[in-house]
């Protein structure tokens, strides 16, 4: 009998699901589907918004600070943020927010260990099967939610029943490094806003990792890859987020485009929460302006 808890056994394992996802492997008939029935909520929504946030807080502060200088009127928002006791500027950031009163808006901290953040899936799951919401949206801490953000998506959502929705549309930054203007301005705990004059407009076709909009009731059928044990073992270091996919393969649905106003998205070039190796982290980098480049053209 195979030790589940053997590296190689888990690594055999996520190998195996991102085969399947990519439909290689044919897997899907070994996991449960969606619940068929959704309930079709109008009126005021409960909105969950989840984040993982370790060594961004001076992007995460942006995000923070949205809700604060936006607070929502038509929507109840419950601001989750999964963090570790390691990670003391997101902690310090944290004790900050929770002093800022919001209409509408509950802070809820989930201080965890750190290696149950690195895998993303892992809060995201407590989430989706504990969650009294009616729409959950799993987040990045890069996101900014501005004037009429929320109102708009809670007013795309009377009704739906779809599983999944996305926002149409998104407005980016181009990749900054930490040196940059915008992210040396949030290096210690304080309210900041962001110039939209620095972002450009993209249209989005599908649901990505920071862009999944989940209706509750599946949230609370399904978790998130609940069934798929190589997703919900902590880890030594923080994992690329290939559980994402797996989600939406188990949904069977890139999701529907909605109307949400004013999205921003920080991109960075630098990706703190990564180990390694100076080189590496240059050869990421490189990587990363020849891709961002590529999906420009």
């Amino acid at each position: 009998m195979y030790d589940v808890h053997e590296p190689w056994y888990q690594k055999t394992q996520e190998t195996a699901i991102r085969l399947a996802v990519s439909k290689l492997l044919p897997m899907r008939f070994l996991y449960g589907k969606p619940p068929a029935k959704r309930s079709a909520k109008t009126g005021r929504l409960t909105l969950e918004i989840v984040s993982h946030c370790w060594r961004y807080s001076h992007l995460h502060a942006y995000q923070l600070s949205s809700l604060v200088q936006h607070a929502p009127q038509h929507v109840d928002v419950i601001m989750t943020v999964f963090h570790a006791e390691e990670d003391q500027a997101t902690c310090q950031l944290l004790a900050f927010f929770a002093e800022q009163q919001v209409q509408n808006v509950t802070w809820n901290w989930q201080k965890i260990p750190a290696p149950e953040l690195f895998r993303r899936a892992i809060g995201r799951n407590r989430v989706a099967k504990n969650t009294k919401a009616d729409w959950v949206w799993f987040a990045d801490c890069d996101l900014v939610f501005g004037e009429g953000c929320l109102d708009s998506l809670a007013e795309s959502l009377q009704g739906r029943t779809d599983m999944l929705v996305f926002p149409a549309q998104e407005r980016i930054t181009p990749l900054l490094t930490d040196d940059s203007p915008m992210l040396k301005a949030a290096k210690e705990p304080k309210l900041v806003s962001v110039n939209a004059s620095d972002f450009t407009f993209r249209t989005l076709e599908r649901a990505v990792g920071a862009y999944q909009i989940v209706h509750g009731d599946v949230c609370r059928a399904m978790g998130y890859c609940d069934d798929i044990g190589a997703y919900q073992r902590p880890t030594d270091r923080w994992k690329k987020t290939f559980e994402d996919r797996a989600f939406r393969w188990l949904l069977g649905t890139h999701g529907v485009p909605v109307q949400v106003d004013s999205v921003y998205r920080i991109r960075h070039i630098e990706k703190g929460r990564y180990h390694g190796s100076k080189a590496n982290a240059k050869m990421r980098q490189t990587i990363r302006k020849v891709q961002d480049a590529a999906r420009e053209q």
